[in-house]
């Protein structure tokens, strides 16, 4: 670590050194002007923070005593995310009817009682909208897969304390915002194999990225 500090400073150094300066003769007379390479501190700044991003990875090694490896529970409370296709999704089941009380009682203070947003974003309505001079981009009118709904329930919402709902209660949240959004009936169960299967009404609005390491195909 010492060494990384040594050659940060000496790079520093060699960034705030006088360049030779050229002379170059005006209307005015002769005078003169610093004859800097902007690339080479450019340079110099890139090998700095790379030198301060190794210095750090050295700190929080086992000689230094910081940090420790997380625990199996740790990851697996990380490992978290559902893909489009729904792989991921745990097990468990919900109801937009089972879900309006823990919505009334978690999530309207900011969204709306009917998800039309209030201190943040509307969850529902804007449905057609996106091709009007007057845009709404709910959970209803522009995300591709239901899924993706269940996913950041669970891992951002409530705002003030992310994580504390249930599986249940995930599940409850994201058939009720799909049922304000006119998506799903109020009584459909939804769970790991029929959350999947709904259709969002902007799923056409997207189309797969064509470049090579993303791994979309051309339409």
């Amino acid at each position: 670590m010492a060494m990384a500090v040594s050659l940060m400073r000496s790079l520093l150094a060699s960034i705030g050194e006088k360049q030779p300066l050229t002379h170059v003769r005006g209307s005015d007379g002769l005078a003169q002007q610093p004859n800097r390479s902007p690339e080479r501190k450019r340079v110099g700044l890139f090998l700095c923070l790379h030198l301060l991003t190794a210095a750090a990875l050295l700190a929080q090694s086992p000689k230094y005593g910081v940090g420790r490896a997380p625990t199996a529970e740790e990851i697996r409370q990380w490992s978290i995310s559902v893909r489009p296709d729904g792989k991921g999704l745990p097990a468990g089941s919900g109801t937009a009817a089972a879900g309006k009380e823990t919505y009334a009682n978690r999530c309207a203070r900011c969204h709306g009682a009917h998800g039309e947003g209030r201190d943040s974003v509307p969850l529902a309505g804007g449905v057609g909208s996106l091709t009007t001079p007057t845009p709404l981009k709910t959970v209803a009118s522009y995300w591709p897969y239901a899924t993706t709904l269940f996913d950041y329930v669970n891992r951002a919402m409530p705002f003030d304390k992310p994580g504390t709902l249930t599986t249940n209660q995930v599940y409850d949240l994201t058939a009720y915002v799909l049922f304000l959004g006119g998506i799903i009936p109020e009584n459909a169960v939804i769970d790991k194999d029929s959350l999947p299967k709904v259709q969002m009404p902007n799923r056409a609005g997207f189309v797969s990225d064509p470049r090579p390491d993303t791994g979309g195909k051309k339409k």
